[in-house]
């Protein structure tokens, strides 16, 4: 292979790339052929897409049904104030095609299904998981298992992450392990949260969609050493990298030596509670609820300095102390549970409704997120106090 398969302006703009001793021309070429589909293009989406872009992968797919909010512009570099309300596929493809206009870009405005995760996977040579939930994490670690497609994948919490490469076949003809061998099912409903609930710091997902974005490099370049059958565990706060060994587990259900899936799954999502009707209430009820004179608690379940940024006010009670801290409510009166988006205030239902009476707890669907969706901004504070 030589630089007669780039044009000038290619050549211009690979030129570093050309410079690398492993990499060179060779490595360029089967970039340019490859094909990437990024899912998400949030905090790990967004620098694992500026990177493979810019580093010339010929074709990517973004699949993101979501717009921007300002709450993803700490960590989602692709986005600025003026895109806030837009679709994110839409701008990040544009803004990667301003820094590399040689690649083909294609935005899928859909959320992956059972029904349409094969199709995707089965177009692309590598596939990232830049997602923030268990329901598509396994769904794509199974369609990319079916469909025989290495994974990148990775996780993030706080001031944590891991990295991993998923079903990527050696020189044997075997398949590297995949997230079924770490952890056979995903978590029950409810107890995993996505950064909306548990926050992030907003450089860790740029350290680990980069390092996704270099896994995928490697891949499709055919350099280095993959992190195949290995999860590399980082700590921000340390600054700690280590990698744990991961080996193939026989009871996997996906490819396990008896194995029970034999396509795409429906997956209960793991960022969501059931919760029965008599149990929730809507912003507009809650809202007509707080004009009318009967008395009602109001429990914030968020953190402390959640409570003080923004509130609809009452008794601030994090859930990591709800147990200890319940006899802070007053069980005799009618009462409401709320946090940002409706999951932290179900996991505190079933223990307030013990002390406060079977239905006479409530939590607020969609939480403070839903509350200001549907225009109930007045009574909003930020000093604890109801308006």
């Amino acid at each position: 292979m030589n630089q007669a398969r780039f044009s000038q302006d290619e050549q211009a703009h690979y030129a570093r790339h050309f410079l690398v001793k492993g990499f060179g021309p060779e490595g360029q070429a089967r970039l340019k052929a490859g094909k990437v589909l990024v899912v998400g293009a949030g905090g790990l989406g967004c620098p694992a897409l500026m990177y493979l872009a810019a580093a010339g992968v010929g074709h990517l797919g973004i699949v993101e049904d979501d717009t921007v909010d300002v709450s993803n512009l700490h960590r989602q570099l692709l986005f600025g104030v003026g895109d806030i309300g837009a679709p994110k596929g839409a701008v990040a493809r544009q803004k990667l095609l301003d820094n590399n206009p040689h690649i083909d870009i294609r935005h899928y405005a859909e959320r992956l299904s059972q029904s349409n995760v094969l199709a995707y996977v089965q177009d692309y040579d590598v596939i990232v998981d830049a997602t923030d939930n268990f329901t598509t994490k396994y769904l794509l670690n199974d369609a990319c298992y079916l469909a025989g497609k290495p994974l990148v994948y990775a996780s993030i919490s706080q001031f944590e992450g891991q990295v991993g490469v998923f079903n990527l076949l050696d020189a044997e003809g075997r398949r590297s392990t995949n997230l079924r061998d770490i952890f056979p099912e995903p978590p029950p409903a409810g107890l995993a949260q996505n950064c909306g609930e548990a926050g992030v710091l907003g450089v860790l997902p740029g350290i680990l969609g980069s390092i996704q974005a270099l896994e995928a490099i490697k891949i499709l370049a055919e350099v280095g050493e993959p992190s195949a059958n290995r999860l590399m565990l980082f700590d921000a706060l340390g600054l700690h990298l280590r990698q744990v060994s991961v080996r193939h587990r026989a009871s996997n259900p996906l490819s396990g030596e008896r194995p029970l899936i034999h396509q795409p799954q429906a997956i209960e999502a793991s960022c969501a509670v059931a919760v029965g009707e008599r149990y929730a209430i809507s912003a507009l009820a809650l809202e007509q609820r707080l004009r009318s004179d009967v008395p009602l608690q109001l429990i914030d379940v968020r953190d402390e300095h959640e409570h003080l940024a923004l509130s609809l006010g009452g008794i601030n009670i994090p859930l990591s102390q709800f147990s200890q801290r319940l006899t802070q409510a007053e069980p005799a009166i009618e009462t409401v549970i709320y946090c940002k988006s409706g999951v932290r205030s179900m996991k505190a239902l079933h223990a307030l409704n013990a002390i406060v009476g079977d239905g006479q707890c409530r939590s607020l669907t969609g939480g403070l997120d839903a509350y200001m969706a549907a225009g109930c901004r007045e009574r909003l504070s930020r000093d604890g106090a109801v308006q």
